[in-house]
């Protein structure tokens, strides 16, 4: 029986020798298949068959049709008819020319009719920050040139100039079309700053501003911010055409400073004017007093006695001084209504604003005032330009805080300011919907950034 055994698997080990030999491929094939479809872990596959170097070579040779006969295989003519696209931002100081190398056209006649289209000057060339897409032939010649920008910040449309080819010339055309908004969430880790942290995480200045401002009353930004303190936000962008144009309103965020978690939420009841920010569990983040009348400042003089730099006697400065460039623009802290607004002595260009509690703000040394007297402002109204009007060896704003009369320091006023009251029972249940929803994108927009890190 033994035997018979060993005999038989000696003649099974010889067919299959056999077979290996006249049939390599196929018994790798084979085996190969078997460890594919027998399990779900990690496999790998060996060749059964000999070397391949040791295999016989066979020479085959086949004839083909030339591509130089009269039938190509590929109509030759369809790769030559393709468009080229490519976008940018326009700058101040570009030209027809400049403009159009950058965006990789070069065609002189294009060149030519953006300088003398009246329209093309107006609103393209020396325009900085809009946006700016071409179309091309594949030769680099001009199809279609597609400029997009908002008229300012708080229109909901934005112009979108079109410069066209048509027969041997070109044509301009100006339209307007409605900003569609959309959101998107960020987020980042402090290493220095609020603001160094927003733009290593390429969150635009004014979403920055506005996070700063909505827990302005809650962290002390320039002093209590910690490193490895972080943030997360749900902001939106206006679109234009599909493509981002301007950011918009900061709708949620969430700060981790020292081991505290502040959140916020902007909310506009059904039918209300206007909204504000709150809490997630409904407190009311507004206060009565906006943190500083500039979005993005510096103190350069404080509420104390100081040596004078026009008259160089030392002397009391009964406001704050804001450095900021000439043009940033000036908003009021508070709502109110313009008691004065004109030039006076050594403030120069002066605006001042009575509030509800009777104080009074004082906006001085202005390049532009763009409010009178009588006019009911809302708190954040832009109603003028930081300049260097007046008293001043330099562009800033100097910015007072009048209580009965007299002069206080204003950050000190501004930190006592009272905050709205909570979200109201009648509006509750559409408060907590919304809340629940920005809770969700907030925790996304958290696990985003620990998976970033």
């Amino acid at each position: 029986m033994k035997s018979g055994l060993i005999t038989a698997g000696n003649a099974l080990l010889a067919r299959l020798s056999t077979t290996l030999q006249n049939h390599p491929k196929r018994v790798s094939a084979a085996v190969a298949a078997l460890l594919l479809t027998a399990g779900g872990g990690a496999f790998a596959v060996a060749s059964l068959g000999p070397d391949p170097s040791d295999l016989p070579v066979r020479t085959l040779t086949q004839q083909v049709a030339s591509l130089a006969d009269d039938t190509p295989l590929v109509e030759l003519t369809e790769l030559q008819n393709f468009s080229l696209y490519r976008s940018d931002l326009t700058r101040s100081s570009d030209s027809a020319q400049a403009l159009l190398q950058r965006l990789g056209i070069a065609d002189p006649q294009a060149s030519d009719y953006l300088r003398s289209d009246a329209q093309a000057r107006e609103n393209l060339l020396g325009r900085a920050g809009r946006l700016v897409s071409a179309e091309t032939t594949n030769d680099h010649q001009l199809t279609r040139l597609t400029a997009r920008w908002a008229p300012d910040d708080d229109s909901d449309t934005f112009q979108r100039l079109v410069v066209e080819r048509q027969g041997k010339g070109f044509v301009t055309r100006l339209e307007t079309g409605k900003l569609v908004s959309n959101s998107r969430l960020a987020g980042g880790v402090i290493q220095s700053s609020l603001f160094a942290a927003t733009d290593a995480a390429s969150i635009p200045d004014s979403v920055a501003s506005q996070l700063a401002e909505v827990f302005n009353g809650k962290i002390d930004f320039r002093r209590a911010l910690r490193k490895n303190d972080r943030f997360t936000m749900v902001y939106e962008t206006l679109e234009a055409d599909g493509e981002p144009l301007r950011s918009g309103r900061l709708l949620s965020a969430e700060f981790h400073n020292n081991g505290s978690v502040h959140q916020a939420m902007w909310f506009q009841a059904p039918g209300a004017a206007k909204g504000a920010y709150y809490a997630l569990d409904g407190a009311s983040l507004e206060r009565s007093y906006l943190s500083a009348p500039l979005a993005f400042s510096r103190v350069s003089s404080g509420f104390a006695m100081r040596f004078h730099p026009v008259h160089k006697t030392w002397r009391a400065h009964n406001g704050t001084d804001f450095a900021a460039p000439t043009g940033t623009k000036v908003r009021t802290v508070a709502d109110g209504v313009v008691e004065f607004a004109g030039v006076q002595n050594g403030y120069g260009n002066v605006i001042f604003v009575k509030h509800p509690d009777n104080n009074v703000t004082v906006y001085a040394h202005l390049s532009r005032i763009d409010v009178r007297k009588g006019a009911s402002v809302a708190q954040g109204t832009t109603i003028g330009a930081v300049g260097s009007t007046g008293w001043a060896t330099g562009p800033h704003l100097h910015f007072e805080v009048r209580v009965n009369g007299q002069a206080q320091d204003p950050l000190t006023v501004i930190g006592q300011a009272q905050t709205a009251q909570p979200i109201s029972a009648a509006v509750r249940k559409s408060f907590d919907r919304q809340a629940a929803q920005m809770r969700l994108a907030l925790d996304s927009a958290q696990q985003t950034l620990a998976s970033a890190e």
